[in-house]
């Protein structure tokens, strides 16, 4: 039985994007890869696109008007700006946590109090708000 051959964006610039394009290139059901913005290891392997990872609006449309499949999101500024929130809402298929979740990793202050209201094991800390 033969699949469609699947169209991937991987955001991001750097050498983790790089290595997930690199990965992702592998598998027989992958047909192109687009990285955007990407660097100079991954226009070896896809096609760089030159839109900012934390352009939601642009990547949403990119994703729409080149039928990507899947999107991958190797950064945390995207996940900290609800880019899969925004791809869920108009209906593409993305990896990542939600923007609520991803608090977790783009706030360090906020991991560090949820896990202190949780009982979650973690070193003391303060938080500052001027200096």
């Amino acid at each position: 039985m033969q699949h469609k051959k699947l169209n991937v964006l991987v955001l991001g610039y750097g050498s983790r994007e790089h290595a997930l394009a690199w990965k992702i290139a592998q598998s027989p059901r992958v047909g192109r890869i687009f990285v955007a913005p990407g660097n100079a290891g991954t226009a070896e392997i896809g096609r760089n696109v030159p839109i900012s990872d934390e352009d939601v609006p642009a990547l949403v449309a990119f994703a729409t008007e080149n039928k990507i499949d899947l999107t991958v999101v190797g950064t945390n500024d995207p996940l900290a700006l609800g880019v899969v929130d925004a791809f869920q809402a108009a209906g593409l298929a993305i990896f990542g946590p939600q923007q609520a979740a991803a608090r977790l990793e783009s706030s360090k202050a906020f991991a560090k109090a949820f896990m202190q209201r949780h009982g979650i094991p973690t070193p003391a800390f303060a938080t500052f708000h001027n200096f």
